[in-house]
């Protein structure tokens, strides 16, 4: 069976021929994630998002306006585009304090005792003000994605 008659199918409400799209293209959509998303959490949330968005608008793709795999690179690449400019924008809403100790933590992958050793607190509180970070950004973005 071919992508159109899959995706027919999936418009349809068949959950098994949305389960042989992915798993057809799902090394495709990893290739086409990974230098945008390189959290591999981040990754699977965005493959959930495509599936999710595959599923709802199946009937949105229109065969006589292009091949299906260029429709799908393109929605998964900026489907991770757009995640990963929802997570600029909620860092950039943060204090500077905050911005630092996200960057700290997530960008240089410093430990909290070397956080905690850096910024003179002890570990415990370097603890807590990353999970008040980590529970800003959920809320700030509506759902887990740290």
């Amino acid at each position: 069976m071919d992508d159109k008659q899959l995706m027919v199918q999936i418009a349809a409400g068949d959950q098994a021929a949305l389960q042989t799209l992915l798993r057809r293209h799902g090394p495709l959509l990893q290739y086409i994630l990974k230098p945008i998303l390189t959290d591999p959490r981040e990754r699977e949330e965005c493959l959930a998002d495509i599936s999710l968005r595959l599923w709802q608008r199946a009937g949105d793709y229109a065969p006589e306006r292009g091949q299906f795999v260029p429709w799908l690179t393109v929605l998964a690449r900026n489907m991770a585009l757009n995640r990963r400019e929802q997570l600029q924008t909620a860092i950039r809403s943060l204090g500077r304090e905050e911005q630092q100790l996200f960057f700290r933590k997530y960008y240089y992958c410093q430990s909290t005792a070397q956080i905690a050793a850096e910024l003179g607190i002890t570990e415990r509180a370097a603890e807590g003000r990353l999970y008040r970070l980590r529970q800003r950004l959920r809320n700030l973005l509506g759902g887990d994605l740290l």
